[in-house]
């Protein structure tokens, strides 16, 4: 059978002038004609494409990423694991965005970096909301969007509000855990400190998992999001030392140096050190 004949046999629709089309509902126009290199070679249409492809993903993170600590604050665990897997899902899907961009080679960047002035991923602002909604709170990182209001005050609001983290413990504290006051009431805004009563608050949920398995499996929600949260730092650096070295950043920073700072930044420790008192 001719592919015309099989189109005429399955009667897919083939007008559109009257009807919203697949590239209407996408907005493919302006998603597609976005892209716009200012230098004259050839690898910077890889180099944008990476990145706004990688703030889309961003986008729908922060999507489930606030609808799930939205759900944990209501009680609403199924959902929230559903979601909660989903964003850990979509860092592995960053994490292999990682490998495109490592096809770009030395000379090639540096071909396209001077065009880049001083833009870098340190300055994005979904980015940003990610870190703080996850607990990493650093008030010097509202200072680089200043200068774009609507910017600063999506920022300012991830900034404020509880973390992840910080709505799981009140979770552990409403279930009847010896959560301290100090961890279920605070300033949202200060990074968080690790307690040890916190830590004994988990081994009760993973000493006896049976007895309060969905806070068991919160745990591990939590776990399997950070665990992909530090592959994709992990590969961000690999890519960043392949690609330019040890040079400084295009936003100022150490580049590689302070790529590998982020590295030691534990988002929910008291997961972690249970372990070892398991």
């Amino acid at each position: 059978m001719k592919p015309e004949d099989i189109v005429k046999t399955e009667k897919a629709q083939l007008d559109f002038s009257r009807d919203m089309s697949y590239g209407d509902y996408l907005s493919l126009d302006a998603i597609l004609t976005a892209q716009k290199p200012l230098s004259p070679h050839h690898d910077e249409m890889l180099f944008i494409i990476q990145h706004q492809t990688s703030e889309l993903w961003m986008k729908l993170m922060l999507h489930e990423l606030s609808a799930a600590i939205a759900s944990i604050a209501q009680d609403e665990l199924p959902p929230a694991f559903k979601m909660l897997a989903r964003v850990s899902r979509i860092m592995e899907q960053l994490v292999h965005a990682w490998d495109v961009l490592a096809t770009m080679t030395p000379p090639e960047y540096s071909a396209i970096r001077p065009y880049l002035a001083n833009s870098s991923g340190f300055q994005s602002f979904q980015y940003r909301c990610i870190e703080f909604r996850l607990g990493n709170k650093n008030a010097a990182m509202l200072k680089p969007h200043e200068h774009h209001a609507e910017r600063l005050a999506i920022v300012q609001q991830a900034y404020a509000l509880p973390s992840l983290y910080d709505e799981a413990l009140r979770l552990l504290a409403r279930r009847g855990l010896p959560v301290p006051a100090s961890h279920v009431q605070r300033d949202w805004t200060q990074p968080y400190e690790a307690s040890k009563e916190v830590e004994e608050a988990w081994l009760q949920v993973y000493r006896e998992p049976q007895k309060q398995w969905d806070l068991y499996q919160l745990g591990e929600e939590l776990t399997d999001l950070e665990d992909a949260f530090r592959l994709w730092r992990f590969r961000h650096v690999t890519t960043v030392e392949r690609v330019i070295g040890f040079k400084r950043g295009t936003g100022g920073t150490g580049g590689v140096s302070y790529l590998r700072k982020m590295l030691d930044v534990v988002l929910f420790p008291e997961i972690w050190t249970l372990r070892t008192a398991l």
